[in-house]
């Protein structure tokens, strides 16, 4: 009896059964979750555990300072490359400056907000799909641009499309960086920076040697290009180190009651404006003040956006070292308005190529010292991505208004004095919020900070 039960027993677990619709149906349903989770796992950062330290080095940590190299040279590179464009774009278009101004001062609010957001998707460990949506979405900016024809086509592809793209993918990447790196962190981060430099001068350096021989639509085509080839070194090779982090309130409630870091984001809020009116004028004034060629006042865009080269890390590195990252951006703005109104008594081509050189050297290091001024404002330092973020949504409304306000104050007044008198004012203000800023923080005494 005790046989027969065994051979029931048996029976009951035949291999028969596996192939039973219900066990077909399960083993189905486990190999889907299987491939998902694989899927997941490769697109989140949720299996990842706690590496520990950063490894300050190496080969893979190097990697990711050149990939996001890369990311920056395809965001804010071609948004200071803008200068090239715009005075194309008057040549072409029946709109002013002033109405023109608004394509460029769009895109580069967009990176702005979009990059104070997607920062969290980074938090939450969600840096590849959200890299690789931003690519996608400027990818298309790019190559809908080479096909547009009218002003609101380009305010959709090159200012919203490129905008939002970029801004999708420039704040994970950067904060990639910062991970891989804690004492060579200021370095890392500069020659991260130099990427504003490198694009601001190859986009019109390739517009300049394409656009009369292969016409607009083929030049955009070939900046597409170049963004697909780095674009893919990007998502390639771009790895997270770190396991999600609990990502907290969007908006930190206490900044509004920090004086000292109210008063600094209000001072770059005065000072972006100037900024972006030479980057989108500096040719337009070459040609209607210098009588200099549309393809020579291109040099120039080339030239604001070149020298300021070594000044993406030089400042850094004296603010780490000497002087602190508040004192170092003081410093900077101090001489850079300085330079502003020294525009004024510009009336020959080289004193002009003087005056872009100096200027292109202290607007690169305002740029690189912002970021860096943000974190020394901040006393949690688990709150500086949350205060950055709410910087760069304030400061990206001003980036938004500067360049259409400059070109119609341009308009209006029938030449470049009082713009540029304007431009100058507003830097002014700024620079006294920023020492106010400094004083109420640290007192009037010269010490490191």
């Amino acid at each position: 009896m005790q046989e027969i039960e065994k051979v029931e027993v048996q029976d009951h677990s035949t291999p028969q059964d596996n192939g039973s619709p219900l066990h077909a149906l399960t083993h189905t349903k486990s190999q889907t979750s299987a491939a998902l989770a694989r899927v997941t796992s490769r697109l989140t950062t949720h299996s990842i555990r706690d590496p520990g330290p950063p490894p300050d080095g190496g080969a893979m940590a190097w990697l990711q300072v050149f990939c996001a190299w890369l990311a920056v040279i395809n965001t804010w590179g071609f948004v200071n490359s803008f200068g090239a464009f715009q005075t194309y774009y008057v040549e072409i278009l029946p709109q002013p400056n002033s109405v023109i101004s608004w394509i460029g001062s769009t895109q580069a609010c967009l990176l702005f907000v979009t990059g104070g957001f997607s920062g969290r998707a980074l938090d939450a460990g969600y840096f590849r799909p959200t890299v690789l949506a931003g690519s996608a979405i400027h990818i298309l900016g790019i190559f809908s641009m080479s096909a547009s024809k009218t002003y609101w086509q380009l305010l959709l592809t090159q200012g919203i499309c490129t905008g939002i793209g970029g801004g999708l993918f420039f704040i994970p990447t950067m904060g990639i960086v910062s991970t891989y790196f804690a004492k060579r962190r200021g370095l890392a981060t500069g020659l991260v920076t130099t990427g504003n430099a490198t694009g601001g001068a190859v986009y019109p350096l390739v517009v300049k040697q394409l656009l009369g021989k292969v016409g607009f639509a083929w030049t955009v085509r070939v900046l597409g290009f170049i963004n697909v080839a780095s674009l893919a070194v990007v998502i390639a090779f771009m790895k997270p180190r770190l396991p999600p982090r609990k990502s907290g309130p969007l908006w930190d409630m206490d900044a509004f009651r920090d004086v000292p870091y109210m008063l600094h984001v209000l001072a770059v809020c005065f000072m972006m404006p100037p900024v972006y009116f030479v980057f989108y004028y500096v040719a337009s004034f070459a040609r209607d003040q210098l009588a200099m060629p549309y393809t020579e006042s291109l040099n120039l865009v080339i030239l604001l956006n070149g020298i300021g080269f070594p000044f993406r890390i030089l400042p850094g590195y004296l603010a780490d070292t000497y002087l602190g990252p508040l004192n170092a951006f003081a410093i900077c703005v101090c001489l850079h308005t300085i330079v502003i109104f020294c525009w004024l008594a510009i009336s020959t081509i080289p004193s002009y190529y003087a005056f872009i050189s100096l200027f292109g050297l202290f607007a690169a290091g305002f740029q690189s010292l912002f970021p860096v001024t943000i974190a020394a404002l901040c006393k949690d330092l688990s709150k500086v991505g949350t205060r950055l973020g709410m910087a760069f949504c304030t400061v990206g409304g001003s980036a938004l208004i500067g360049g259409p306000l400059s070109g119609a104050i341009l308009k209006a007044s029938g030449g470049y004095t009082v713009v540029i008198c304007w431009a100058g004012a507003s830097s002014v203000v700024g620079v006294g919020l920023c020492i106010s800023a400094r004083v109420w923080k640290h007192g009037w005494g010269f010490a490191k900070c």
